[in-house]
């Protein structure tokens, strides 16, 4: 079980999101060139509000968790409420230690598996958490502008060009435009597969055999993916998803709500919601970050755009407790966790390996519980 885990890539990724975020924060601590008032900030910061903020980090884990153990017991009702909260937290873990969030969806996935979940279901559940946040993000992001949310923002302007309403209004429509592409390809797997082989045709015609190749790989999975869209679309599906919605705001709460908290712990007044816009503008810009965890963009993106509050000499000590609760909370107890894990499974592999001694074969139990 442990050697299927890209432990190598997750080991390089940890030290090299440890080794940015201090290159990147000993440059936001000159940018605010003010050492003693950092320090005297931190003692005089509010603790009251951070505890609320370690809280927070937990969503990570627990509301993540919850969301797959919904969406795992409409297909898997053997499904563990402690596989789920695991794999929700590494799955976050991950995708901080990977470029473009890439790690997250199959260390969760492997959790899901260790902890008794087919191969193939838990990679249907962990997909369809995924179409839980696009339908959030999707439904949530143009009711805030229905109902005129953030309409200080407009106030606020990046280089003079868009005000931060208009640049939460561009982010927001390429995160839509995303997940309408992905969703019309599910739900129209036939039209996939033409224009799959469309193009396969067309790079074998260019002499790209690989690439042609790995186009031709994708019917396999348009085909799951609509499997798992029909399964969630009909009967109890419909309540497991729109719960998997709701709870997505819960697994989301830590990214959504932490500037606001860190705002009030450094005795900064701020709009809830206007802050919770700009933390949003901040989730889609970073969302294909290249490097692990967004670090160094996440730092240099966030005291831009917080600096409408937040002064020049408070950016260190904000964008300090700020990446502490959104991420160094969870890449610090995940690899606890998965280190720990690793250390046991070679302890005692009999234990770790156990789940794989009879495997589940595809079609003999992943279709069938699609098809609830």
């Amino acid at each position: 079980m442990a050697a299927r885990f890209p432990i190598k890539l997750l080991r390089r990724g940890l030290e090299a999101f440890a080794l940015i975020s201090v290159i990147v924060f000993a440059a936001v601590l000159f940018y605010g060139n003010n050492l003693e008032f950092f320090l005297d900030a931190m003692v005089s910061v509010r603790w009251q509000w951070l505890l609320l903020g370690v809280g927070l980090a937990s969503m990570d884990w627990i509301g993540g968790g919850l969301r797959l153990y919904v969406l795992g017991k409409h297909v898997y009702p053997q499904t563990s409420l402690k596989g789920c909260i695991l794999s929700g937290g590494l799955n976050a873990w991950a995708t901080m230690l990977t470029p473009s969030q890439a790690g997250g969806g199959p260390v969760g996935i492997m959790v899901l598996k260790r902890y008794g979940m087919p191969l193939p279901v838990a990679m249907v559940v962990t997909f369809m958490s995924f179409v839980a946040t696009i339908l959030f993000f999707g439904v949530a992001g143009p009711l805030t502008i229905l109902f005129g949310a953030g309409e200080s923002l407009q106030q606020h302007g990046v280089l003079g060009i868009l005000s931060l309403r208009e640049l939460y209004f561009l982010s927001l429509g390429g995160f839509v435009m995303v997940g309408v592409v992905m969703l019309f390809v599910i739900i129209f797997p036939g039209v996939a597969r033409r224009l799959a082989r469309r193009i396969v045709g067309w790079l074998e015609r260019r002499g790209s055999a690989k690439l042609a190749h790995r186009v031709a790989d994708l019917n396999a999975g348009i085909d799951r993916a609509h499997e798992a869209m029909v399964a969630f679309f009909k009967g109890r599906g419909w309540l497991s998803l729109a719960a998997a919605v709701v709870l997505t705001a819960v697994a989301l709460s830590n990214k959504l709500i932490s500037g606001y908290v860190v705002l009030r712990a450094l005795g900064i007044e701020a709009q809830f919601v206007d802050v919770v816009l700009l933390q949003t503008l901040i989730i889609f810009l970073l969302y294909f970050a290249p490097t692990p965890g967004g670090s160094g963009l996440a730092e240099v993106l966030s005291a831009a755009v917080m600096s409408i509050y937040v002064p020049r000499e408070l950016t260190p000590s904000y964008i300090l407790l700020w990446r502490i609760l959104v991420s160094y909370l969870t890449v610090g107890v995940g690899s606890i966790v998965f280190w720990r894990w690793l250390k046991l499974a070679e302890e005692r592999p009999e234990e770790a390996d156990e789940e794989e001694a009879e495997p589940v074969r595809e079609d003999r139990v992943a279709r069938p519980e699609l098809g609830k």
